[in-house]
């Protein structure tokens, strides 16, 4: 079987966000079931496709708002109106719906789509509706879009994510509705997008890499806690909010939390023992230097990555329930806590008692196998037989 996978950006060797590592965990997941996959979308400003010979190119496209001038935005805005797209789709109307099925069929003779998350979908909709089509859900968009409306600061930012919410959820529907099946990254998220049905969608638990972890190791920790993510997103804006005003007021004087990461204007705490840290060369060997590692999560969709990475690393962690979406099996040095004071207490509990790392090769082998199971069922609703996954 030869799937053509669209997506918004294709892969390019870097990891560096949840997005770029969910998604070569489920290419490497269909080309494991023994599926040719051939993949269609931008790249980067100034990247290469990984796997050129497998890719085709469509141009280059920062879609990150926060690196856009005010002119860009206002284009986009202004497009977004015009053509009745959400704001994410139309940064992607770069190419011309002739230009796109002309690639389409330079890809030559292929079975079916899969549609990796709305934006690129909604941006070409109707392009992708000739073959069977297996629909990514990274998030519920429109849900995340609804709480973004709530937490904007700005009348005019909360207008805008409000249409962002109407438009994507009825694109989302549509999506579901024409897919033959639907891949979410969280099994919650089923029910949210109306296809809870066992035949129609399942939830797809997620690695980080291509191999298990090592065995754990002796570690030096030089902080009690670290966090490492990017703040400018909105949902964890919100979870960096909650943490810095509910549970640091909480956490002793001399408890040491390095934070890093992309950090929006205006964020700070008076508590001495917090330092923001900006970016670090390497996020694992960042949060490997903490006794133990809060998952803050309060709103948004999907799955957490950091949290996977963290439970691959095996390191202690308190995590919020909102970041344990679509983990099937939560390691037993991992406490949940959403009240403030018992999240900073059990921060403090680990911090002081040095809870043990745990071997998280065995976490990582649970979500490969699981992964590779329900990326089979997905294949077979789509006409895919093939006994065994290959190793």
């Amino acid at each position: 079987m030869h799937l053509l996978f669209a997506t918004s950006i294709v892969p390019d060797g870097g990891l560096g966000s949840g997005y770029e590592i969910a998604n070569a965990a489920i290419i490497a997941a269909l080309r494991r079931a023994g599926v040719r996959v051939t993949v269609i979308g931008f790249t980067w400003p100034g990247r290469t496709a990984l796997d050129p010979e497998d890719t085709i190119v469509l141009g280059s496209v920062d879609v990150r708002n926060q690196h856009a001038p005010i002119v860009q935005k206002l284009k986009w805005l202004a497009k977004a109106l015009l053509t009745g797209l959400t704001f994410s789709s139309v940064k992607l109307r770069l190419v011309s719906l002739e230009r796109l099925r002309s690639a389409i069929t330079e890809a030559g003779p292929f079975d079916g789509y899969v549609l990796n998350s709305v934006q690129f979908a909604g941006a070409f909709e109707g392009i992708f509706e000739d073959r069977p089509s297996i629909f990514v859900a990274h998030n519920v968009e429109h849900v995340s879009a609804a709480e973004n409306a709530i937490a904007a600061k700005g009348v005019f930012e909360r207008f805008l994510f409000r249409r962002e919410a109407r438009l994507l959820k009825r694109l989302e529907a549509r999506l579901c509705r024409r897919a033959r099946f639907v891949f979410t990254l969280a099994e919650e998220d089923r029910s949210a997008l109306g296809v809870a049905s066992d035949a129609k969608s399942v939830g797809l638990p997620l690695v980080t890499g291509p191999d298990a972890p090592p065995p754990p190791t002796a570690r030096r920790t030089d902080c009690d806690a670290a966090l490492v993510g990017t703040w400018t997103w909105l949902p964890n804006r919100v979870g960096l909010d909650w943490f810095l005003d509910e549970v640091v007021p909480r956490l002793r004087r001399d408890f040491r939390i390095s934070i890093a990461g992309s950090m929006p204007a205006g964020v700070t705490s008076s508590h001495p023992g917090v330092t923001f840290v900006g970016r670090v060369p390497n996020a694992q060997d960042f949060i490997r230097s903490a006794a133990v590692v809060p998952l803050i999560s309060r709103a948004g969709t999907g799955v957490q990555l950091k949290t996977i990475e963290a439970f691959e690393l095996g390191l202690p962690t308190v995590a919020t329930s909102s970041s344990l979406r679509g983990i099937g099996h939560v390691p037993a040095n991992c406490v949940t806590a959403d009240d403030p004071a018992a999240f900073a207490a059990a921060l403090e509990r680990a911090a002081a008692d040095e809870i043990a790392d745990a071997d998280g090769a065995t976490f990582y082998k649970h979500q490969r196998a699981e992964l590779d199971a329900r990326i089979r069922r997905g294949l077979e609703a789509i006409g895919y037989r093939r006994r065994e996954v290959l190793a």
